[in-house]
C-alpha cells in the first residue's frame, strides 16, 4: 500500500487526462521513447493521421507501437484507486469511473453538449454542406460565416471567438445521427476544443468491431516487407 501511495503522489490530476481528446484516459497506452500517455483509441487515430510521430511531442514511434501500443497498466491501477474532481460539478469520482459520471452529470452536459462516449454510428451529412474535398462543412454559429471544415471551424473559433460565451447549438454535433438540434452548448469554443479535436468518422471507425481491428493491426505490425 505504501508503494501505491508513493506512486500516486508522483502524478498530478492532469496526468489522468488524454492530451488528444482532453478526457479522462480510457485504456491508457504509453509511448516507449517519450513516455507520453494517451487513450488507446486516440493514439491509434493519431497514428493514422500523423504516421510515425508522438501526437504530443512529435517524437518517433516504432512501427510495432503504432499498431500495438503498450498499455499503461500502472496508471490504470492508480485510476482505479484514486479520485478526482468532475470538471463541472466538482464531485469526487474515481478516475476510472469519470467518463461514466459524465453521462449523467447535468452540469457537464450543459457545458460540453454531448456525452464523452462515442456511439457506434456512421456520420450523417443531412444538415451540413460538402466541400470540394468531400468532407462536411459547417457554419460558425457565433458569426454565421460558413463553409468551414471541422478543423477550420476549430481554428476560426480559437482565433476569433475564444472569449465569446454565447449559448448556441453545435453544428458538428447536430450533423451526427445522435445529435439533438435542441441541445444548447453554453461555451461553444470550449466545447469544440473538448469534443471535436478529431473527425468523428475516425473515432467511429476505430469503435466498430474494435477487437477485430486491434488484432488485425497486431498481425500487420509483424509482417515483413520482402
Amino acid at each position: 500500500m505504501a508503494e501505491e501511495l508513493s506512486a500516486a503522489t508522483s502524478y498530478t490530476e492532469d496526468d489522468f487526462y488524454c492530451p488528444v481528446c482532453q478526457e479522462v484516459l480510457k485504456t491508457p497506452v504509453r509511448t516507449a521513447a517519450c513516455q507520453h500517455v494517451f487513450c488507446r483509441k486516440c493514439f491509434l487515430t493519431a497514428m493514422r493521421e500523423s504516421g510515425i510521430h508522438c501526437p504530443l511531442c512529435r517524437g518517433n514511434v516504432t512501427r510495432r507501437e503504432r499498431a500495438c501500443p503498450e498499455r499503461a497498466l500502472d496508471l490504470e491501477n492508480i485510476m482505479r484507486k484514486f479520485s478526482g474532481s468532475c470538471r463541472c460539478c466538482a464531485k469526487q469520482i474515481k478516475f476510472y469511473r469519470m467518463r461514466h459520471h459524465y453521462k449523467s452529470c447535468k452540469k457537464y452536459q450543459d457545458e460540453y453538449g454531448v456525452s464523452s462516449i462515442i456511439p457506434n454510428f456512421q456520420i450523417s451529412q443531412d444538415s451540413v454542406g460538402n466541400s470540394s474535398s468531400g468532407h462536411p462543412t459547417f457554419k460558425c454559429p457565433l458569426c454565421q460565416e460558413s463553409n468551414f471544415t471541422r478543423q477550420r471551424l476549430l481554428d476560426h473559433c480559437n482565433s476569433n471567438h475564444l472569449f465569446q460565451i454565447v449559448p448556441v447549438t453545435c453544428p458538428i454535433c447536430v450533423s451526427l445521427p445522435w445529435g439533438d438540434p435542441s441541445q444548447i452548448t453554453r461555451n461553444f469554443v470550449s466545447h469544440l476544443n473538448q469534443r471535436h479535436q478529431f473527425d468523428y468518422g475516425e473515432f467511429v471507425n476505430l469503435q466498430l468491431d474494435e477487437e477485430t481491428q486491434y488484432q488485425t493491426a497486431v498481425e500487420e505490425s509483424f509482417q515483413v516487407n520482402i
